[in-house]
């Protein structure tokens, strides 16, 4: 990577006249510097190690004090901003090809085998930057432009969706399902049946770009997150109380989630609790839903009402445990 293209791209301004021109790799961890590495400096506090380790520039975005003057100093009005243009540049000759999907779609991905020329990625732009880098020329890259910046990629496609069902379902319950592919029984899988659409987009997908996959069990998605509570609201073994929280943090899926429930378990007491930012953008009508103010609320919410399935959105599971807590010190009371 050379230094005048760096300064071009990052439009940085370099201190000093250094002799170096070119740097033999990028490193964001002072410990993982090598000898000829261009070290990302997110604190001026790494700086000293990362010069320790050999590196041969300094790319940097806060007051620091400069030392070797052999070194490249390069300063930049944004670190975030400049890896972003690095790395665009950089991968126009890897001739990448970029699809974008939902974030499900991407959270399935990450949980099935594929080989080297597929890359499923999210994360900050280090974690981004570290897993393309190494990619071979015109690998396939799967992506959620709700979680990544398109502005990285010079062409985004969108996921190509299946048009007809490739997945059966053999048995199910909200949280669980059991289900055939190719031929394949996967049994009681971790994944409820409100993903399997998508994870029928995303083999299809696969299958269309004849990209080798195996499916390896499925794990926590983040999305749709069940929590078996017992009568005090306290989290408990999974399966083994009929009063189960669920959380969802994307907003732009609750209407797709209150379908879901209202389909899949019309016998059952369901609660909905939403922001109140969503009392204007909710499409789906339907009974039982209340609306909190601040993320404090739902707690009182849950505790006020009887429910066998409540879904809340936009809060994160750990609420459930302060009131655990508090509750327990109650009792020692």
């Amino acid at each position: 990577m050379r230094l005048e293209n760096i300064l071009a791209l990052t439009k940085g301004t370099l201190l000093g006249e250094p002799s170096v021109s070119f740097f033999d790799s990028v490193a964001f961890d002072p410990a993982k510097v090598k000898r000829g590495s261009l070290f990302i400096a997110r604190s001026p506090d790494m700086i000293p190690e990362a010069l320790q380790n050999g590196a041969y520039g300094i790319l940097f975005d806060k007051p620091t004090q400069m030392g070797d003057p052999e070194v490249a100093w390069i300063k930049v009005e944004s670190i975030e901003t400049a890896l972003k243009k690095l790395l665009r540049f950089y991968l126009l000759e890897k001739e990448l090809q970029v699809y974008g999907c939902d974030p499900i779609t991407l959270r399935l991905s990450m949980m099935v085998s594929t080989p080297s020329n597929f890359c499923s990625i999210e994360g900050s732009i280090e974690q981004i930057w570290e897993k393309l880098w190494p990619l071979e020329k015109k690998s396939i890259v799967l992506f959620s432009p709700a979680l990544t910046d398109s502005d990285i990629f010079i062409e985004v496609s969108q996921l190509i969706r299946a048009q007809e069902s490739t997945i059966t379902i053999i048995e199910q319950t909200l949280f669980e399902t059991s289900f055939i592919h190719n031929d394949v029984f996967y049994e009681r899988q971790m994944l409820s049946p409100f993903f399997i659409p998508y994870l029928e987009h995303l083999l299809f997908f696969y299958t269309f770009l004849r990209i080798p996959f195996q499916l390896k069990g499925f794990g926590k998605i983040g999305h749709f997150i069940p929590v078996f509570t017992n009568s005090r609201l306290e989290s408990i073994e999974f399966g083994t109380s009929d009063r189960v929280v669920i959380f969802e943090p994307f907003l732009e899926l609750i209407d797709e989630q209150i379908d879901f429930l209202h389909t899949q378990a019309s016998w059952a007491k369901i609660l909905y609790l939403l922001p109140e930012s969503m009392k204007s953008s909710l499409t789906i009508g339907v009974e039982n839903i209340l609306f909190y103010r601040y993320p404090e609320e739902v707690i009182s919410l849950l505790q006020s009402k009887r429910f066998h399935f409540a879904l809340v959105a936009g809060v994160d599971k750990g609420i459930l445990h302060p009131a655990r807590s508090s509750m327990r010190q109650l009792l020692l009371f």
